[in-house]
C-alpha cells in the first residue's frame, strides 16, 4: 500500500510540475505573439513615415498634392530611385505607379500616396490580383 501511495504522490507532483512549465511556456508564447504584432505595427509606421518624407520632398509646390510632373521630376534623381527601391517600390514603372495611386484627378494627395504605397509594398495579395483582372 505504501509503495502505491508514494507512486501516486510522485505521479501527481510530476503532473503539477509539468502543468506549471506548460503554463509558463504558453505565457511566453503569447507575449512573443504580442511582441511580433507590435514590431510589425512599428515597422509599418516607420515605412509610412518614410513615404511621407518622400512625398514632402516630391511636392515642390507645397500644396499637399503631387502631380505627375512633380513625381516624374523627383524620379530623375538617382538617389531617389535607390530610395524607392529600398522602399520596395519599382521607380522604373513611375507612370503605372502614379496611375495606381491616383483616383482620377491627375493629382495624388498625401493620404492616397501613403495608403497606396503601403498596399504596393511586398508581395501581391490574391485580392489585389483579382482586382487587376
Amino acid at each position: 500500500f505504501f509503495v502505491l501511495y508514494i507512486a501516486g504522490i510522485t505521479f501527481a507532483m510530476f503532473r503539477i510540475i509539468t502543468a506549471l512549465f506548460l503554463r509558463d511556456t504558453l505565457a511566453v508564447a503569447s507575449a512573443d505573439t504580442e511582441m511580433v504584432i507590435q514590431e510589425k505595427m512599428k515597422e509599418k509606421n516607420q515605412y509610412a513615415q518614410r513615404l511621407l518624407d518622400f512625398f514632402e520632398a516630391a511636392d515642390t509646390s507645397g500644396d499637399g498634392l503631387l502631380t505627375y510632373d512633380e513625381f516624374e521630376a523627383i524620379l530623375e534623381d538617382e538617389r531617389v530611385q535607390h530610395y524607392l527601391s529600398w522602399l520596395e517600390i519599382d521607380p522604373r514603372e513611375s507612370r503605372q505607379l502614379f496611375e495606381l495611386l491616383d483616383d482620377g484627378e491627375q493629382e495624388v494627395s498625401v493620404d492616397e500616396f501613403v495608403r497606396g504605397a503601403l498596399r504596393l509594398k511586398g508581395q501581391a495579395r490574391s485580392q489585389d490580383v483579382i482586382a487587376i483582372m
